[in-house]
């Protein structure tokens, strides 16, 4: 079982990767933290112009880049906490090898620093619906349930992944391809009704489903839609639960094989 006790009496240690985390990122680099803003808004700016312009894909009627900014600011997060806590264990295995610690501590850390760019991604939010005139409605009340549920996944994934990538080099190396692919297995270019009806109920099974349209409901002010999001939570409580105990049963041989 999981002792959450002993991840609190480490609390200290948790921050401190966490702070290390935010500073290694970004230490030696001239624009800072402002990458946690130009990554995706230049990301946007090319979908905009390839399937919003070029393409002619539907948007459900919102502005293209205000449509896929909704839904790359959720998923740069997702698919950022995916590498950096796979790869934290790998990274920190001087650490594993020489003291004890709850090894749980590394790849929460991980998606733990990854907090500070979503929050400074928010100020882009904020600027286009102020220029697109939207309004948010009171699905805003949902979005820290939102937020639970993109953590949730995260952590699940990226706790399984960690312990994963410990004893087969090879998840880090497919992890970058395997990451690019899933952003086309979500909405993030395309809303969820442009998937066929028939295929829609396994499609939402994808927990980023749900929280990208959720996203874009509570800040476009649209109702939100829970057939979407329910199961998705669903199976990120299933990740989050299955990932910490997979990572528990393994991490008595991680300092052999770190």
């Amino acid at each position: 079982m999981v002792d959450f006790k002993e991840l609190w009496r480490y609390k200290d240690l948790l921050y401190f990767l966490t702070l290390r985390g935010i500073k290694a990122r970004y230490a030696q680099s001239i624009l800072g933290v402002s990458w946690a803003i130009i990554q995706p808004l230049f990301t946007t700016l090319v979908f905009t112009l390839v399937f919003g312009g070029l393409a002619k894909v539907d948007s459900d009627g919102m502005p293209y880049v205000l449509f896929s900014y909704l839904a790359l600011w959720p998923w740069n997060y997702f698919s950022g906490t995916l590498t950096e806590s796979a790869n934290s264990l790998i990274q920190n295995a001087n650490m594993i090898t020489k003291v004890y610690f709850p090894r749980m501590v590394l790849p929460l850390s991980a998606i733990l620093s990854k907090l500070l760019d979503f929050s400074i991604a928010f100020v882009v939010v904020i600027g286009m619906l102020i220029y697109f005139g939207q309004v948010p409605g009171w699905g805003m009340l949902f979005i820290p349930f939102l937020i639970v549920q993109l953590l949730m996944c995260s952590l699940g994934i990226g706790m399984f992944l960690s312990a994963l990538a410990v004893k087969y080099r090879d998840v880090k190396h497919a992890l970058t391809f395997v990451v690019q692919l899933l952003l086309y297995a979500a909405p993030v270019v395309y809303s969820t009704t442009a998937v066929p009806e028939q295929y829609q109920k396994l499609y939402i099974l994808n927990p980023m489903v749900g929280v990208i349209e959720g996203f874009r409901a509570a800040f476009l002010n649209r109702p939100m839609p829970w057939e979407w999001i329910w199961p998705g939570t669903i199976i990120s409580l299933v990740f989050f639960i299955f990932g910490m105990f997979y990572f528990r049963r393994m991490e008595r041989i991680f300092a052999d094989v770190a």
